[in-house]
Order: structure tokens, then C-alpha cells, then sequence
């Protein structure tokens, strides 16, 4: 079986250590094949941020897919963000804004939701949309097929439907026919996992809270994701893991399991 863990909207400037802290012995437990970190990595980056952010994530044992999210871009600094908006990000996490990894087990790929000029909404063009499905197009069949964003692409509270990516109705059409299973994303500090029907296949959109920020949403304690992945037996568990307060830990808190479809809808 193979282990992803899922985090996002870590916000480093707002970090707490004892979350950090658990978070570290979390991933020493479980010992994750793959990490994941679905944007939101800083709260101004800032360099000193990201440079604490990847010293954190390298301490996390494993591989990194990440891909940057709307605090990743700076906000003050209007010369910056207009001339080099990724430049801060690509000297901590690399200069690929898309990466993708691909193993036996899995086939990740991320996709850049961010723009320079919004401050907040994300965008997917029809360019990357074509990429990402080219893409799980050519995923062998043992493959968990994971595709990564920041903003969501489909929500739970009607309060949270301008936080939606623009292009996502177009996206999930397109990546359930190219296969898609799981779509991974933060942003809005809400974590849940959501079935889609009425595509060309039933997939999950897969959302993460804050992972160790103090930027938290009301009500809703830091969580992080871990995905099981058992191909022999095609089934997928997604787990969710929250801090609790008192015990100084994380705790699965809910599980999920879920079987992929791997013929589309009516073949």
C-alpha cells in the first residue's frame, strides 16, 4: 500500500510550532511515499517564509509536489508581484509551477491555479486543462490518478461558491473522461472529501484545512490528508487527521473509502 499525505495552507508567518511539531512525528508514523502541498505555503512571501517552509517539508521524509497558491504571489509588493511573481516561490520549491510525479502507484499532477493580477481567485485556461488531461490519458492502469490545484473545484457551503476556480465546471467534464480519481485542494481552510456525479466517470474532489497555520477557519481545527492507495485491490482510503488541542496530536478524525471507476459512464 502506498501513502500520500496532503497538506496545504501551511501560511509559514503564522506557523505554530506545537502543530508543526505533531505534524513532524505524524509523518515519522506513517511514512508518507509522497507529499503533497496544495498552495497557500506562506502568508506574504516573504523569503524568510518560504525558506522556513522548505526546511519544514524537507523534514517531512519524503518526496514534495507543490505548487503555489494565491499567498505565495507577493501582495504589497506591486513591482515584484507584476515583474517576477513567482520568483520567491521558484528559490524555495523549484522553478516548475506544474510539476508531476509519476511512480507505479501514482500519477500526481499539479496545475498552477494562481494569477499575478487577482488577488484571490484562480483560474485554469483551457491550455491547462488539455495539459492535465493529456496527461492522465497516459496513466497505466495500476495508477492512482491525482490531479493537484489551490482553489476548489467543487464546495460544500453555498458561502464558499466564489472561492470556486474559474473553468471548473470545463475541468471536471474533461479530466473524468481523461480519468481523474482524486482532486486535491485547499484555499478555504475547510477540509472534505465530496463525490462528483454526472460526469463521464465518478471522481472526488479531496479538500484540506490548514495544515499548521493559527489562520484557522471557526470550528474547524488543523487537519491534514493521508491517502491509501492499494492498487491490487483498486481501493482508495482517504483519511482525515486533526490537531487536537488537548492531546498535542494529530487523530484520524474520519475515513473514507473509495472505490475508482476505471470504465467511464455508459462503456
Amino acid at each position: 500500500m502506498s501513502v500520500l499525505l496532503h497538506i496545504s495552507d501551511t501560511h509559514f508567518g503564522t506557523e505554530q510550532a506545537p502543530v508543526m511539531a505533531a505534524l513532524l512525528d505524524l509523518a515519522a508514523q506513517q511514512q508518507p511515499d509522497l507529499v503533497v502541498l496544495s498552495g497557500d505555503i506562506t502568508q506574504r512571501a516573504r523569503p524568510a517564509q518560504f525558506q522556513a517552509a522548505r526546511a519544514f517539508v524537507d523534514r517531512l521524509g519524503a518526496p514534495v509536489l507543490a505548487i503555489p497558491g494565491n499567498h505565495d504571489i507577493p501582495l504589497l509588493d506591486l513591482r515584484e508581484r507584476l515583474a517576477r511573481p513567482y520568483a520567491r516561490y521558484a528559490a524555495a520549491f523549484g522553478t516548475d509551477l506544474e510539476p508531476v510525479i509519476a511512480a507505479p502507484e501514482w500519477l500526481v499532477i499539479g496545475a498552477n491555479t494562481t494569477r499575478a493580477w487577482r488577488h484571490r481567485n484562480g483560474d485554469l485556461s483551457i491550455a491547462q486543462i488539455d495539459r492535465v488531461a493529456r496527461l492522465l490519458s497516459s496513466a497505466d492502469p495500476g495508477q492512482l490518478r491525482v490531479v493537484v490545484v489551490h482553489q476548489p473545484l467543487a464546495v460544500t457551503e453555498p458561502r464558499d461558491r466564489h472561492h470556486l476556480l474559474r473553468g471548473h465546471d470545463e475541468a471536471l467534464r474533461v479530466w473524468a473522461e481523461a480519468g481523474a480519481d482524486l482532486l486535491l485542494g485547499g484555499h478555504i481552510h475547510l477540509p472534505y472529501t465530496l463525490a462528483l456525479h454526472g460526469q463521464a466517470r465518478r471522481l472526488w474532489v479531496v479538500q484540506a484545512g490548514t495544515a499548521v497555520s493559527s489562520r484557522l477557519r471557526p470550528g474547524v481545527p488543523n487537519s491534514v490528508n493521508i491517502v491509501r492507495w492499494a492498487p491490487a485491490q483498486e481501493r482508495c482510503r482517504v483519511e482525515r487527521w486533526d490537531f487536537l488541542v488537548r492531546e498535542q496530536t494529530f487523530a484520524r478524525t474520519l475515513a473514507t473509502t473509495l472505490q475508482p471507476d476505471r470504465e467511464p459512464v455508459g462503456a
